[in-house]
Order: structure tokens, then sequence, then C-alpha cells
């Protein structure tokens, strides 16, 4: 009998991952670069080196973001059924937002008033489409303008001077947004909240509890029983000492980020812009 079931390939968890280390690299080397004129800056591009050397690191990481980001467009590209192109891109196993996502959201709100019944979600909740496509916009957003302040003088071939001032704001503006995000709204939704504390172990387990998707997403379990492939996704649980490995890595990544947070809100009168 299936007790769990798969949630994520392992392709996506080591794209999550990388996403994770790469994100908190830039977060550390860029805020200690944005707040160089504070103790606080100063020890955090100390870490990498000093300033010089924390612009290296994020220069290059920053490309390591891009590179993976174009592999990840590939990759959904290659997923399209081209044959039905709009059912497989707005079909329940896409994270594009269709007209569902809409009326679980009305649902939700409704429940939240004790006016109806919780919505049953797909294999994406709306929620999680949110998290995702807030990433999936900032990351061109963060590599265009990055690039245009990494090579200035290529970019004032084609670019007013006035447009390098521009690119500078929008991505200091766009990291910030991303910080306080993911550190506040992602990692709260992903782990804090009664259903998911003390750990949402999805990602990083690769399934979940049979039980767990019962609950939170019985449209998802009813339409694999109905198709036959339930038994398809039938997962293992991850070994003890992996679990272990996780918790810790997942735990020393949030309270890094948290202190990155707190120490950002401190600082943040003296913040270079």
């Amino acid at each position: 009998m299936t007790t769990r079931i798969k949630r994520f390939s392992r392709v996506d968890r080591g794209f999550h991952l990388a996403l994770m280390l790469t994100f908190l690299a830039q977060s550390a080397t860029g805020f200690g670069r944005m707040f160089i004129n504070t103790p606080w800056g100063k020890t955090l591009c100390g870490i990498f080196g000093g300033y010089e050397t924390a612009a290296v690191i994020h220069h290059w990481v920053g490309g390591i973001m891009i590179a993976g980001f174009l592999v990840h467009c590939l990759i959904l590209l290659s997923k399209v059924d081209w044959r039905h192109p709009l059912r497989s891109v707005f079909g329940p196993d896409s994270l594009v937002p269709n007209l569902q996502d809409a009326r679980h959201l009305w649902q939700r709100i409704l429940w939240f008033f004790g006016l109806g019944g919780a919505p049953k979600l797909e294999r994406w909740a709306y929620w999680e489409k949110f998290d995702y496509w807030a990433v999936f916009w900032g990351l061109p957003l963060l590599a265009i303008t990055g690039i245009a302040l990494i090579y200035p003088m290529w970019a004032s071939a084609f670019l007013p001077g006035w447009a390098l001032n521009i690119a500078a704001l929008l991505h200091r503006a766009e990291a910030v947004l991303a910080v306080s995000y993911i550190f506040i709204v992602h990692f709260f939704i992903g782990h804090v909240r009664p259903s998911s504390f003390p750990m949402n172990q999805a990602m990083f387990a690769g399934s979940v509890s049979l039980e767990e998707a019962i609950e939170e997403k019985p449209a998802w379990v009813e339409r694999l029983r109905r198709k036959g492939k339930l038994e398809e996704v039938a997962a293992r649980p991850p070994a003890l000492w992996y679990k272990v490995v996780y918790f810790i890595f997942g735990y020393s990544a949030l309270l890094f980020g948290v202190y990155l947070l707190v120490f950002g809100i401190i600082y943040s009168p003296s913040m270079r812009w």
C-alpha cells in the first residue's frame, strides 16, 4: 500500500538547492557591499575576503544564477506538450496560474470567515504558484540591471547615463524585496505555519506522506487515483541520516536569512542606495 508519494523530482530538488545556496551568497555579499559604511557591512564583506572580493563573488554567483535560470527555462519548454499547448500550460500539473486558482483563493477567504468549506487543492496551491513566479520574474530584473552595473561602459553605449542610476536603484530595491519576501513570507508559509511546523520536508525529501497529501491536496490525490497513477508515484521515506542533514542545513539557512533580515532592518538608515 502506498504510504508516501513523490512530490518533487531530483532535478526540482537540485535546482531548489542551487537557488538556496546562490541566493544566500548573493544576499550576504550584496548586503555587505550595500552596508559597507557600517560595522556590520564590513564584517559581512570580511567573511568573503573584503569589499572587492565580495564584489567578485557576487558577480560570479550572479552569472551562475543566470545560467541556472536559462537552463530551467529550457527544461520548462521541453515539458510542454506542443500538440496541446494550452492544456499543457494551464493544466493541473503546471505552475501557470489559472481560473481555478482564483476560485480557490476566493473559497479560502470565505473559509477564513467561516462562510464556506476549504478549497480542494490540486498539485500546486495558488500560494505556491505565487512563490514560484515571484522568484521567476525577479531573476531577469536582477540579471539585466546587474549586468548593466558590472559593465557600465558597455551599457552606456546604448543607454543614457541616468539609466545606470535607475538600474542601481532597481537592482537594490528588488534585492531588498526578495530578501524580505523569502525570509519572512516564504519561510513562514513553508515551515512555520501549523500544518508544516517544524519544517516542510517535501522539497528536501522529495516526497510527502499520503495522509498529508490527502489533507492538503485532496484534488491532486483523487486525480492520481482516478487515473490509476497513485502507485506510480509511490516513494520511500528518507533515511534518518538524510533527515538529520537536511534539518541542520535547512535551519542553518533559515537562521542565516533571519540574521541578514534583522541586521538589515537595524542598519537600514545607513543603507547605500
